[in-house]
């Protein structure tokens, strides 16, 4: 189900691009970019400015790189920067979230998640929030997800690596509560423990489970000092629950644009995730049996 296959290997062909949005993929989305409001209409189509924002962020071009055969990149600039303000690629990923999750036979609104953060590196260029997080070695921004049991976005956050994860959970657990008030429990690696989520579950009503790795020797001993300590596995160890967030990082990683952090500005780079994050939807929904 959620593997990389043929059918997510677009060729495209000779007028679209392997990023562009098929014809069923624009109709489920087609209503939230196309108004018939009052006001001069567009003069580009909007389909293909929406094609236009995923080629920039697949391909990781610049928008002065835009191909010619787009509308003029000021003019796509100027407008995903407007469709960012109205969070449209955000409520485009809760509509899809939200099918998926109803053919895939689960509650439409979520009750459990996950939530972890990825450190990743800046470009030399200036910007909000950047700072260095001392135990991944990365200077630059953290992207703070909370996911539901699916890997699928409910909250995004994005701000300085030198935030711990305890303090930048706070604006993640709100945003997600105020969008999903059936939200009851989230699952968090050892870097949550303490104050700050006794903190969270007393003031938003959500338990926060912490999930640990097995045999960790820092914690463990301290934990259960009873039992006797077992030397932890190595190499690679598939944490339960965590492994849920860790995937969604991961496909936010395969866009170029996305595998450092290249925007300015705050806004910009959240409003790239849920758009990754949609595309992501639109391709399963068209491709994926019922």
């Amino acid at each position: 189900m959620y593997g990389y296959t043929d059918a997510h290997r677009d060729e495209g062909d000779d007028k679209r691009y392997p990023s562009d949005l098929t014809d069923a993929e624009w109709a489920l989305i087609r209503d939230l970019f196309e108004t018939d409001g009052p006001g001069k209409p567009p003069i580009y189509a909007r389909r293909r400015m929406v094609d236009a924002c995923i080629y920039a962020v697949r391909s990781g071009c610049s928008w002065r790189m835009l191909p010619k055969d787009f509308p003029p990149w000021e003019d796509v600039y100027k407008t995903f920067r407007r469709w960012t303000a109205q969070d449209k690629f955000e409520v485009m990923h809760d509509r899809l979230r939200g099918m998926w999750r109803e053919r895939s036979q689960r509650n439409v609104e979520p009750t459990a998640g996950v939530i972890d953060s990825a450190s990743v590196k800046t470009s030399a260029q200036g910007g909000e929030e950047k700072g260095y997080d001392a135990g991944k070695k990365v200077k630059g921004r953290k992207r703070h997800l909370l996911v539901d049991m699916a890997g699928l976005l409910l909250a995004v956050v994005i701000h300085s690596a030198s935030i711990q994860d305890r303090d930048g959970a706070f604006p993640v657990i709100e945003a997600a509560k105020q969008k999903h008030p059936t939200l009851t429990k989230v699952y968090a690696d050892a870097a949550y423990e303490g104050r700050n989520a006794r903190a969270i579950e007393a003031q938003y009503g959500v338990e926060i489970q912490i999930v640990r790795r097995p045999g960790n020797r820092a914690v463990l001993p301290l934990v259960q000092p009873e039992l006797p300590f077992i030397e932890p596995p190595r190499g690679f160890v598939l944490v339960p629950k965590r492994w849920i967030v860790e995937r969604t990082h991961a496909w936010n990683d395969r866009p170029r644009r996305l595998a450092k952090d290249q925007d300015r500005r705050i806004d910009v780079a959240t409003a790239w995730i849920w758009l990754v994050e949609a595309r992501l939807l639109l391709r399963r929904l068209t491709t994926e049996p019922a």
